[in-house]
Formats: structure tokens, C-alpha cells, sequence
């Protein structure tokens, strides 16, 4: 594989024009998107463009099987910790939101620093995260370990489009990405069954502790080979680093996800209440300083002004609609699986597998018809995943326990939603986005997306947990009391699904090129 700089390589956006958006978003780029790479940009050739590919590609998937890996893993952590529901909430929703809240700063970081070096430092902080949770002995340690390991993900995981770009000549630059997508579908598909797997066998006694003890190893060669294989790039200018903002915008979500999942735990305090309340002034703050900021020549966090852009905030509601559903799904499903029918972790994974395989089957035809009729294909999508939630909901509330196939069913239907609504979603909303905001808008919608993820884990968590409580109070069976309370979820993630489909209508017909010349406040018609 042949290697050039490329001309216009800066740090990618989330899914750049010519290449699939994955269906793990991730970060989009800095200011200097659009700009060829830095004075300080080395290129690869030959056998040493092939293993930094493989380098970056082990880190991306190990990133993503972590964000997945987990919930097969929730009920043995449970029982190994004395997790409580908070607990199990907070492993979830505190890694999606710390990924989140690194995205969008870790890819300026790298633009300044050096992709290479920041990629790597990303990757040992992973490691040692990874190492800290398997290490943890109590929930809060925990926790506090899967924020850092979120963190370093944010690090980590927007080096990988700037290495790509920079390093690769275009058509070789087609492949690795095309590369990427695949490897982050295989993690997909990997992640609840490798849980299962490794939960089960016990390796060494460790449980549930392989789950993360697994990363060490992987990591500790990719920053071996990293070190010797990986070029460095950065981005030709210089941005200051929005700090204030990034901190604002996660206190403002904070402010909200602690005293939801807490709440119950707590006793529902009345301060918890006042903090849910705060979030609402400290949003309006976050605003009020990137909107001066923007107007100053900074680079916000979020340009206000993108708000105004009707592809651009149709397209954030419905990605945190999207994203929020899925989010608590795999989890609740998980407890249910495990702790109301009994099965094993394993068995867990084999039946959650066909999700997994849905979406890989329909995630490359998605990405080929999103071009001529995306809009179409994000609002089929959505609602075929409400479809396969419903389906699901009739299963689950008849009180017998499913069968393998039963459940398995619904979930590859909903799989094959997903397959058809998640690779494009980004790209068609910045069909409608100006071309000098679309590296920006890449990267918001991108944090929006794991924004969402957490609120969801926080809020249908509660919802699901309240009504376990409540079968368990009136002494029902597991099964019964399980099942009744993914009965209580279910028809929350199918409005949210459904309401996602009704904001895509919203958005441009078609992904083409960010930005065309037709963007404009209203939002284009293609």
C-alpha cells in the first residue's frame, strides 16, 4: 500500500465526504479540517503504512468493543462488586459521556500536539484505565476508572481520521477507511459475544475482570508498534482550546444524569432536584460564552449559529433520540436475559448477537443508497427498529420465558435499523451544513450522539429500575419481575425511535458533499 501527504489532510470530520460515517461516531475535526497537514507531517510507505493502519484499526476496535463489552458483563460485575443499579448505570453512562465530552477536544489536541504523539498517549492512558477497572475493588473505583477510560478514548480515538488522511494518498485513503468500517462493524458484532466468552470462562478466576484486562495487552503492542510506524502529523495553524466551554457543556449534562440515576439510590433529595433545575441556567451559560466567543474569531464548542441551520438542529435532536434509545437497550436487555431468565452470560451474548449481524449486513447497502435517497433511508431505518422493538415488547410482557429464537428475531430486525439509519446519519445531516461549518457541525453531532447515549442509560435506566422495584415489592418471580420492567422501557424507546423518524424528514434528501452551495438556514431540498 502506497502512501502521499495528502493535500488536504488536517484532522477528519466525523465522516468525511467520501468515505461511510461508522456506526460508532467519532470525533470530528479541529478548526483546520479543511487544511493540508502541518510542517511537521511524515508519510508512510509499503509494509509500514500496513501496520500503521493495523495499529490505529486494533485501537478503534478495542475502543468500541469496550463501549459494548460491558453490558453482557453488568450482572457478573453486579454480583462480583455489590454494584447497585446506580452502579450499573454509571459504568455505561459514565464512559459513553466522558468519550463524549473528549471528542471534540482531544481532536484539537492533536491537531497542536501531533496526532501520533497524542494517539499514542491516548493509548497508554487506555491501557492503564483498563487496567485500573479490572483492578477496582469496589463500584465507585469502578466508575471513577470507566470515566478515565471514556477520557482516554476522547484522546485516543479522533487521531485515527488525521492519521488516515495525512499518510494516505486518496485511493489508498478509500480503502483504509472503507477498512475502518469494517473493523468497527466485526467490534460490533465481537463485543457481546467476546463478553459472553470471557465472563464464562472464568480465565484465571478473574470473572468479569477479563473484560478489561484484555485491552493491556492488545495496547501495550499498538504502542510498540505505534512508536516505530505511525507518522506524525499536525495541522498547519494553531487554535486555542475551548476548555471553559468543553467544562460547561459537561457540567450542564452532569447536572442532569447525577440526580437521575442518584435519585432513587438517594432517597430523591430535594437538592437533587435543584441541581436537575441548574442545568437549564448553565446550558443558557454555555451558549451565551460560545456565542461570544464565536463572534470574537474563536473556535467554540458549538457555534450557536449552527443551531440556526435546520438540517444541523433537526439532526441533533434526532441523533440524541437515536442514540438515547439504543443506549440503555443492551444493557436492561442483559439484566433481563441473565438475572430474570436465568441464562448465562454467554447465552446472553449468542442471543444478542443477531443485532450485531443485522447491522453489518445492512450498513455497507445503507452507505451506497444514502447518497440518492438518505433521508428515506434514516426515517426506514428508525422506524423498522420501532417495529422490532414492538415485536420485542410482545414477546417479552407475555410472562412465559422466550425462546432463543423469540428473541432473537426482533433483535435482527432491529439490527438491520440500525444498519440502515447509524452509518449515514451524520453525512446526511451535513448535506445541509455551509462547507466552512461541516468539520464542526461532524464533531458536535458526533458528541451529541454519546451525549445521548448517557442521558438514555440515566433516564430509561430509572424508568426500568423504579419498576423492578416495584414487581419485586409485590414478591413476583424474577422472570415475571424482569420482564415487566423491560415492558416498562420498551414503549419509551419506540416513541423515541419514532420521533427520531419525524426530525429526519427534516433533513436533506440526500449525503452529498457537506455543505453544497444550496445549505443555507432553512435547510436544503435536494
Amino acid at each position: 500500500m502506497t502512501s502521499s501527504t495528502d493535500v488536504d489532510g488536517g484532522t477528519a470530520a466525523a465522516t468525511p465526504a467520501d468515505t461511510p460515517t461508522p456506526p460508532h461516531p467519532a470525533a470530528g475535526p479541529g478548526p483546520d479540517a479543511a487544511a493540508g497537514p502541518g510542517p511537521g507531517t511524515a508519510t508512510v510507505s509499503g509494509s509500514s503504512a500496513v501496520v500503521a493502519l493495523v495499529v490505529v484499526l486494533i485501537a478503534s476496535f478495542m475502543e468500541l468493543l469496550d463501549a459494548t463489552i460491558i453490558t453482557v458483563a453488568a450482572p457478573a460485575v453486579a454480583d462480583g462488586l455489590g454494584a447497585g443499579q446506580a452502579a450499573l448505570q454509571w459504568t455505561v453512562a459514565g464512559y459513553t459521556l466522558a468519550l463524549g465530552a473528549g471528542l471534540i477536544t482531544g481532536g484539537r489536541v492533536g491537531d497542536q500536539f501531533g496526532r501520533r504523539r497524542v494517539f499514542l498517549a491516548g493509548l497508554a492512558a487506555f491501557a492503564i484505565t483498563s487496567a485500573a477497572c479490572a483492578l477496582a475493588p469496589d463500584p465507585a473505583f469502578l466508575v471513577a476508572t470507566r470515566v478515565g477510560q471514556g477520557l482516554a478514548g476522547g484522546l485516543m480515538v479522533p487521531q485515527v481520521f488525521g492519521i488516515i488522511r495525512s499518510s494516505f494518498a486518496p485511493a489508498a485513503r478509500a480503502k483504509a477507511f472503507g477498512a475502518y468500517g469494517a473493523v468497527l462493524g466485526l467490534a460490533s458484532v465481537a463485543g457481546p459475544l467476546l463478553g459472553g466468552v470471557l465472563v464464562e470462562a472464568d480465565v484465571f478466576g478473574l470473572g468479569w475482570r477479563t473484560v478489561f484486562w484484555v485491552n493491556v495487552p492488545v495496547a501495550a503492542a499498538g504502542i510498540v508498534l505505534g512508536a516505530r510506524f505511525l507518522p506524525e502529523s499536525d495541522a498547519a495553524s494553531r487554535t486555542r482550546l475551548d476548555l471553559p466551554g468543553a467544562a460547561l457543556a459537561a457540567a450542564a449534562v452532569v447536572c442532569v444524569l447525577l440526580p437521575l440515576v442518584q435519585g432513587e439510590e438517594w432517597g430523591w433529595p430535594w437538592w437533587g432536584f435543584v441541581l436537575l433545575s441548574l442545568s437549564v441556567p448553565v446550558t443558557a451559560l454555555f451558549l451565551r460564552r460560545e456565542r461570544r466567543l464565536a463572534a470574537r474569531g474563536g473556535q467554540p464548542v458549538l457555534d450557536p449559529g449552527l443551531l440556526r441551520v435546520r438540517a444541523f438542529s433537526s439532526g441533533l435532536a434526532a441523533s440524541a433520540l437515536f442514540f438515547g434509545a439504543i443506549g440503555s437497550f443492551f444493557l436492561l436487555l442483559s439484566l433481563y436475559l441473565q438475572s430474570g431468565t436465568g441464562r448465562s452470560p454467554l447465552e446472553a451474548g449468542m442471543i444478542i448477537l443477531p443485532y450485531a449481524v443485522g447491522s453489518t449486513l445492512t450498513s455497507g447497502i445503507g452507505v451506497q443508497l444514502a447518497a440518492r435517497a438518505g433521508r428515506l433511508l434514516l426515517v426506514t431505518g428508525s422506524l423498522v427498529l420501532a417495529a422490532s422493538q414492538l415485536l420485542l415488547l410482545l414477546v417479552v410482557r407475555g410472562g412465559a420465558e422466550p425462546s432463543y429464537w423469540q428473541l432473537a428475531l426482533p433483535l435482527f430486525i432491529g439490527g438491520l435499523g440500525l444498519g440502515l439509519t447509524s452509518p449515514s446519519l451524520v453525512n446526511v445531516v451535513l448535506a445541509g451544513v455551509p462547507a466552512r461549518d461541516a468539520g464542526a457541525a461532524g464533531g458536535v453531532l458526533s458528541t451529541v450522539g454519546q451525549v445521548g447515549n448517557a442521558v438514555g442509560v440515566a433516564v430509561l435506566g430509572v424508568w426500568f429500575f423504579a419498576s423492578l422495584d416495584t414487581s419485586a415489592t409485590s414478591g413476583a418471580a424474577p422472570l415475571t419481575a424482569y420482564g415487566d420492567a423491560l415492558s416498562a422501557v420498551l414503549p419509551w424507546q419506540i416513541a423515541c425511535y419514532v420521533a427520531a423518524a419525524a426530525l429526519m424528514l427534516l433533513l436533506p434528501k440526500n449525503a452529498d458533499a457537506p455543505g453544497g452551495a444550496e445549505a443555507s438556514t432553512a435547510g436544503p431540498e435536494r
